[in-house]
């Protein structure tokens, strides 16, 4: 008997019993045999149904992944894959998590090769809720999908997935790879700053940031130097890392992100001249980092900054004073900071046009309205909804076996 007609008797023998759990031991040790008869596999392939032998189906897809040669079988495969994700069955995949996730793995990357990310992304946000075990659960596929809506320009799919809370994390063959749970949070940070949700984004890069390590990744590296510069933007500083960062990250990170650290040191002179300075002398730096729009933002944050300062010192100005004061152009630029804060609710004030004078007026927002009170009811509900989910989490932790023994070991 051929190893392909032996795989498949098994796969069949297996499922027909209902021990999926075998046919997964079975499967994780064939596929190197398997891929010295690549040649074969669509027939092996066609004999399986994927309901049935999903966990078959899914290896055969795995070994033909990881050997794809050109496009035309490439093409194809990706319909195979198609299939199979839409159509396998989602008990027995759970049973190889790590299987499936690396077929998604090998799906994504060949997709990125290949420049077609938005072809992808419907398929892996379906391949997310096929192996979850619940929304809040995440898994490493999640930084799959994150990666194609940011190449495909095209962040909704990933922003709906990523506005869930994670309580869980998928153990994929025991253990989860660090690689993917930091690529997730900082892709995650990028695509909220791409829409401007910056305390959203502020918090994927932190969580990025305060994983448990022992060494610095790159991927952390790059996530400080936009929390950095995203603090610059809505706080005007950079808030202390928490306390439960590792002592590593603290220590070894600053020297590599000086750059950055001394954009901070000139913003908090309130001098647009000494920023521009800084900016101008690490723009080769800012722009091969591709930080270089956020650095822009930072320039801008400033004039805001300063511009909010006069509101708290006068009642009236004239454009023209604005604009020296806060070291603008002119007046008409001045302007158009003014009118553009007034419309995003960050100044309240009106411009009278014939005198070109600015009178800077108090919050009109007494809370009394609906809508506020609608507001005001959302947030209740969602520090409810919070203190459920810690409490919950506190009874697993408390009842968990090996808590239970670790405790115990140490009050002994």
């Amino acid at each position: 008997m051929s190893v392909l007609e032996q795989f498949v008797n098994s796969v069949r023998n297996y499922s027909s019993q209902g021990t999926f759990d075998q046919l997964y031991d079975y499967c994780s040790k064939t596929s190197d045999a398997l891929v010295k008869n690549s040649a074969h596999l669509d027939d092996a392939l066609a004999t399986l149904d994927v309901q049935e032998h999903s966990l078959g189906v899914l290896t055969i897809l795995c070994v033909k992944m990881s050997v794809a040669g050109n496009a035309q079988d490439t093409d194809a495969l990706y319909g195979q894959i198609a299939e199979f994700v839409n159509n396998c069955n989602g008990e027995q995949v759970r049973f190889a998590p790590d299987m499936f996730a690396e077929l998604c793995h090998l799906y994504t990357n060949s997709l990125v090769r290949a420049g077609q990310p938005l072809k992808g992304i419907a398929l892996i946000a379906r391949a997310i809720a096929k192996i979850q075990l619940h929304p809040a659960q995440l898994t490493s596929i999640h930084a799959d999908l994150c990666q194609l809506c940011l190449l495909a320009k095209n962040v909704k799919p990933a922003i709906q997935v990523l506005d869930t809370d994670i309580t869980d994390i998928s153990r994929e063959g025991g253990h989860y790879d660090v690689k993917y749970f930091l690529s997730y949070y900082y892709y995650g940070g990028l695509i909220y700053a791409s829409v401007k949700n910056y305390d959203r984004a502020l918090y994927f890069f932190e969580s990025a940031l305060t994983t448990h390590s022992l060494a610095v990744s790159h991927i952390m590296l790059e996530s400080y130097k936009k929390y950095v510069l995203i603090s610059l933007i809505v706080y005007g500083k950079v808030p202390n890392l928490p306390k439960y960062t590792p002592q590593i990250v603290s220590r070894f990170i600053k020297p590599y992100s000086q750059p950055y650290l001394d954009l901070v040191a000139a913003y908090s002179t309130n001098s647009p001249e000494d920023l521009a300075n800084v900016i101008s002398k690490h723009a080769e730096t800012y722009t091969r980092d591709k930080n270089f729009g956020f650095v822009k933002q930072v320039q801008v944050s400033l004039y805001k900054k300063s511009i909010q300062r006069l509101t708290k010192t006068f009642l009236t100005l004239s454009l023209a004073d604005v604009a020296s004061r806060v070291q603008l152009s002119g007046a008409a630029e001045a302007e158009q900071y003014i009118i553009k804060m007034i419309a995003a609710g960050e100044i309240f004030a009106s411009i009278n046009q014939k005198d070109g004078m600015v009178v800077f007026l108090d919050n009109h927002e007494k809370y009394n309205t609906a809508k506020m009170f609608r507001k005001v009811e959302d947030e209740i509900k969602a520090c409810i909804s919070a203190e459920e989910k810690l409490r919950a989490m506190d009874q697993d932790i408390s009842i968990n076996p090996k808590y239970v023994q670790k405790t115990r070991t140490e009050n002994e």
